[in-house]
């Protein structure tokens, strides 16, 4: 048994003053044969703590039904910490924000009408409660008040920045302590007034998340707290990624001087990120402040750890401050993971999506078009199809709040796409006799933070030529969750036909020894999703900043090894690269 608490301006551990140097690690961002290394090169640094965010949605997946294993094995991630001699901090708050696919809520939350999100809605507590009677248990023997490490656990997340129910955040509160959550609680706020008045807690510590200004920002959190200690629980000395935008960096000599005004200020830090992983999947989330813009596979945030777990310049200059500022030896640099070039990999199409349905899902009708959400499905494409009359001439296709990228067909040709964050219409004429219209939707990631949380996925509301709404629609969800369907022969695709179709190759490896990470490059390639064997790194898109996704080397094996990619719109060129350097934009 340990104790960590707070006297006046100081955090103890054992009675004795430790400024916290902790670093963010998401187990669910980085695969587990990885989770030492990462949490090693933590320890490299000079760091004695490492934080963790724990997201709802992949440890219930479906309401009741729930998953501890693999990447969502937290147990293992925080043990592994322990081993190492470091401090964990837990963040188990329902909402977690993180650029993570609905700031970490499970999207079957959205299934429920009238469902209230982040307040005192009885029904929202209650799935809480039901979350948290499993989750919880399995935290407790690691609390330091138990002989394990965890010192501290967050209630909420910037719950300023959303809300003000003070109610609603003692209810979570009581629920981790009425479960033995006997550690320091504590909240977590931007530095902005309305934001710390709205997220804190009476009784509760207050910490203040930051990228630049630490006098200004602690100066906030002092005038709401006095006489508590001075923390960073989300130091932003990076940034994170959007498609169609440029790729974010930032100067490692500006992130560490800043951190060194946090030493000087007598304040702890939390780096956010320390090491940021990848959003593999579907995971990642979305921003709207007005315009939704979804959020890139590599979660690489110009860490001091990348994305690939390589020491940058940013981690040097890091070991060297917190050396000298804490007094400590300076450990030994951990040896970079090794990577390798696999050549090109030939592709050759399986066959087009529209071909695959049967085996890939059961429809069902429905008189509107209704969102994922109503159809028990979270994650991946949905497909509207329904018959329109004609002949029409000059007819406008209308989406009504579509989420969030459409490709549209008549006929089985493709007409164009209409996009959430541009939602033109498309133009086209319908022959006598009528058409085929099919619509297929992406979920390009719910989204994470600010006042529009609330984002179902599909044709929201409506589809309609003019004003004139479509009704009568089969729908078939496509989750994309087992591509181990695909063993159909492989067929021509028509030359030069535009439309989303199934692509496989693979490449060998001789032996274990020659197994390294990778990164995939699709040079030629429009957009889509890409699985090796079997595992979703995520998804592709020309429009950039990112061009290549991250393959770990324990995905690989001895042997012949298989690609399958999920392309939209079409390639100029049936093959992919693995190489040994990656490209974030």
């Amino acid at each position: 048994m340990a104790s960590f608490t707070v006297q006046g301006d100081q955090f103890l551990y054992e009675g004795t003053p430790l400024t916290l140097v902790s670093g963010a690690i998401h187990y669910f961002r980085v695969i587990p044969e990885y989770w030492k290394d990462r949490l090693s090169k933590l320890k490299a640094c000079g760091f004695n703590t490492v934080e963790t965010y724990v997201a709802w949605n992949i440890h219930e997946p479906q309401e009741g039904k729930f998953c501890f294993t693999g990447m969502a094995d937290i147990v293992t991630f925080i043990e592994t910490a322990a081993e190492l001699g470091l401090h964990v901090i837990v963040r188990p708050s329902p909402y977690i924000c993180a650029e993570w696919e609905f700031g970490g809520m499970p999207a079957w939350l959205l299934a429920e009408d009238g469902m209230r999100l982040r307040c005192y809605d009885e029904a929202f507590l209650s799935k809480i409660d039901s979350y948290y009677d499993v989750l919880l248990p399995k935290l407790k023997p690691l609390l330091c008040t138990n002989g394990g490490p965890i010192i501290a656990m967050q209630i909420e997340n910037e719950y300023g920045s959303y809300g003000n129910d003070l109610k609603y955040l003692e209810h979570i509160q009581e629920s981790m302590v009425s479960r033995g959550m006997d550690v320091l609680l504590f909240t977590s706020d931007g530095p902005e007034d309305f934001m710390l008045q709205g997220g804190m807690v009476p009784g509760v510590l207050e910490t203040v998340n930051f990228g630049s200004r630490t006098e200004e920002a602690f100066n906030s959190l002092k005038q709401v707290q006095p006489d508590k200690p001075l923390m960073c629980m989300e130091y932003w000395n990076g940034w994170f990624d959007h498609w169609n935008k440029p790729h974010h960096t930032r100067d490692a000599q500006d992130a560490v001087h800043v951190f060194e005004d946090m030493l000087k200020a007598g304040g702890s830090v939390n780096f956010y990120m320390f090491h940021g992983g990848t959003n593999f999947g579907f995971y990642n989330g979305a921003n709207n402040h007005g315009i939704y813009e979804p959020t890139v596979t590599s979660y690489d945030y110009d860490s001091p750890l990348t994305e690939w777990g390589d020491v940058t310049e940013k981690y040097i200059l890091l070991r060297e401050l917190i050396a000298k500022y804490l007094d400590t030896e300076l450990m030994p640099l951990p040896e970079p993971v090794r990577k390798m070039d696999y050549g090109s990999v030939q592709m050759k199409p399986v066959a087009p999506l529209f071909d695959l349905l049967p085996v890939l899902s059961t429809p069902v009708q429905r008189t509107c078009p209704e969102p994922m959400e109503k159809l028990g499905q979270d994650y991946g494409f949905i497909l509207y199809t329904t018959k329109v009359s004609g002949p029409r001439q000059n007819c406008s296709l209308v989406l009504q709040e579509v989420h969030d990228r459409a490709l549209v067909f008549l006929d089985g040709e493709y007409k164009g796409v209409i996009e959430r964050w541009d939602p033109q219409p498309i133009e086209f004429h319908v022959p006598e006799g009528g058409a085929e219209l099919r619509i297929l939707v992406e979920n390009m990631g719910r989204t994470n933070y600010g006042p529009y949380l609330r984002d179902c996925k599909g044709i929201t509301e409506g589809a309609r030529l003019g004003f004139q709404f479509l009704f009568d629609w089969t729908i078939h969800s496509l989750p994309m969750d087992n591509i181990d369907l695909l063993h159909e022969p492989v067929v021509n695709v028509e030359e030069g036909k535009e439309g989303p179709v199934f692509y496989k190759g693979s490449f060998h490896i001789e032996q274990e020894v020659d197994i390294a990470d990778t990164f995939l490059a699709l040079e030629g390639w429009t957009k889509g999703i890409v699985f090796v064997n079997g595992f979703n790194l995520g998804r592709y898109w020309e429009a950039g900043p990112q061009k290549t996704l991250y393959v770990p080397g324990p995905l690989l094996h001895a042997g012949e090894n298989e690609i399958v990619v999920f392309e939209l719109h079409g390639t100029n060129d049936l093959q992919v690269t693995l190489q040994d350097q990656p490209d974030l934009g």
